[in-house]
């Protein structure tokens, strides 16, 4: 039956090896893409938006996100980087790199007439393999592992602007991480990220508290409270207006005076109930009106209003206190403690710092540096080095870095491969090859022969070194973890699992078809990706 007898004349649809072919391509490109940002040596990208702002990065995630990328088939690449993100908080480029080279090489299998599903088969199996190799040559750590956590910190800034102060930072990481821990669980929002123009990146540092970027109400309030006694409120000091058009009628001065002196009776007895609890600062969600700030200046109380709702949270864990919704609970056993609430001038901006709470379930990380770029990519590399430091905290678990894990990864699938017949064992191969992408590209990266770089690294481990890798830092191969290079099990698990995951759906599509014609280009060639993946073609 012809198409369109069953569909409109603008329906676009590719079939079969034209599909295949399609988004094998477009899942290649996305991994060339980001392949270059890959490792210590890893070059940056310069993102340009519709508005004219600039973002320089090598951050896997941050780069596909803003590419604007329309192939559906690159979408689903996009998508392993995202789970990446929010899974772990790192490794990215290996997630979406491993996932491109799966489909190269499945396209080799392609033209050797093995069915995709043989080689989906194939791939399955050998993540399956690969997760329990994994778990297997894994090392075990403890959270009094400070200096491995340190060093897990470190492997994972590199190369992300952040190499010169990397021992500090790393520092500052096991520390927060170690901070916001309870009962095991890290709960990576508790640690609030607040950046500076100006100082270097350097001065850098953990407040142990939060940092806001508000200033106090009033000037005549105390711009230093020492000993502080906090009251954190999500209602607002002021008289609420009547959700419907009211009019009230007014005949005399008198009545009118009545009618104001109220409204200020109303504000004054808040504010009076708010002083009995003796708390020098106050926090609040909501607004607070011109009277009330007056009254709590003149009570020598530091005020905020309209403090966001996820800073409020962070307040109550850092400083004790509980976030008080109705005016007549207000107590002084619910305030928090600090030693001191102080507000701060920086290039021009005033902040508000809480510090030195006594016992912080939520920390700060103040990061500086010379520009908005320049802290923008600290800040990316920081959430790097704290996911790593979470999820190794999280498993316990952790592998040599350097590509030493992917090396011994793929010899062992290979050994695998072998025990196996029918045609799935050459996908299994194939699977254990698109591994070696990682460390052949590291070395890339590098300016080294990857060729020369991958030869010694399998001979050594045939030879039972397991933990030989590529340390960029002397351009040898050699035992990572005496370099001290260590990745968390997790962001080479959840990679595995979800490069598999994507590149098997995408082998299975034979049919693509487009609701609507699309004006910007239409998919009708298997080498052209006409503005379905804007500026890639």
């Amino acid at each position: 039956m012809a198409r369109g007898e069953i569909m409109p004349e603008d329906i676009q649809r590719i079939m079969g090896k034209d599909a295949q072919r399609n988004n094998i391509l477009a899942g290649k490109m996305v991994s060339e893409v980001v392949k270059t940002t890959l490792g210590p040596r890893g070059m940056d990208k310069m993102l340009v938006t519709p508005n004219g702002d600039i973002i320089v990065t090598n951050d896997g995630v941050t780069i596909l996100s803003e590419m604007q990328i329309e192939h559906p088939a690159a979408k689903m690449m996009v998508e392993i980087a995202k789970t990446q993100e929010s899974e772990v908080g790192d490794g990215t480029t290996t997630s979406v790199m491993i996932a491109g080279k799966l489909l190269e090489n499945a396209e080799k299998l392609l033209d050797q007439k093995i069915h995709p599903t043989i080689v989906a088969k194939g791939y399955r199996m050998a993540a399956e393999k690969a997760q329990e190799i994994l778990k297997e040559i894994s090392m075990q750590i403890t959270p009094e592992n400070e200096e491995v956590l340190r060093q897990i910190g470190m492997t994972a800034m590199t190369g992300k602007g952040a190499e010169d102060s990397k021992e500090k930072f790393s520092e500052i990481l096991v520390e927060a991480v170690k901070a916001v821990s309870h009962n095991n669980k890290i709960d990576l929002k508790d640690i609030k990220i607040e950046k500076i123009i100006g100082d270097d990146i350097k001065d850098t540092e953990l407040v142990s508290g939060i940092v806001l970027d508000k200033e106090k109400l009033s000037k005549d309030m105390p711009s230093l409270v020492g000993d502080a006694k906090i009251l954190l409120i999500d209602f607002p000091l002021e008289l609420k207006s009547p959700e419907i058009d009211t009019k009230i009628s007014i005949s005399s001065h008198i009545e009118l005076q009545n009618f104001l002196g109220e409204e200020e009776r109303t504000i004054k007895a808040m504010i009076e109930k708010i002083i009995e609890t003796e708390c020098n600062v106050l926090f609040c969600q909501k607004g607070i009106d011109d009277f009330a700030k007056y009254l709590l200046a003149k009570n020598g109380i530091y005020a905020c209003r309209r403090v966001g709702k996820s800073d409020m949270e962070k307040l109550s864990k850092a400083t004790g206190a509980k976030i008080i919704s109705n005016l007549n609970e207000i107590n002084s056993y619910d305030l928090g403690e600090a030693n001191e609430v102080l507000e701060v001038k920086h290039s021009g901006e005033q902040m508000t710092y809480i510090r030195g709470c006594k016992n912080p379930k939520a920390v700060t990380i103040l990061i500086h540096g010379g520009t908005t770029h320049v802290v923008d990519e600290i800040e990316r590399a920081l959430m790097d080095g704290l996911g790593d430091i979470a999820s190794a905290l999280e498993t316990r678990l952790v592998v040599p870095g350097g590509g030493a894990i992917e090396i011994e990864l793929a010899r062992r699938i290979r050994q695998f491969a072998q025990t196996l017949k029918g045609r799935e064992r050459i996908s299994v191969f194939e699977f254990a090859n698109a591994l070696e992408f990682i460390p052949a590209t590291l070395a890339e990266n590098g300016g080294l022969d990857p060729i020369d770089i991958l030869t010694e690294m399998k001979r050594r481990h045939d030879a039972g070194d397991k933990n030989a890798g590529l340390n960029l830092f002397t351009n040898r191969v050699e035992n990572v973890l005496t370099a001290k290079i260590i990745e968390p099990y997790k962001i080479k698990s959840q990679a595995i699992s979800s490069a598999t995951d994507v590149a098997v759906m995408i082998l299975r599509i034979d049919d693509v078809i487009l609701a609507k014609s699309n004006p910007k280009g239409r998919m009708n060639d298997v080498g052209t990706l006409p503005n379905y993946m804007n500026g890639l073609e």
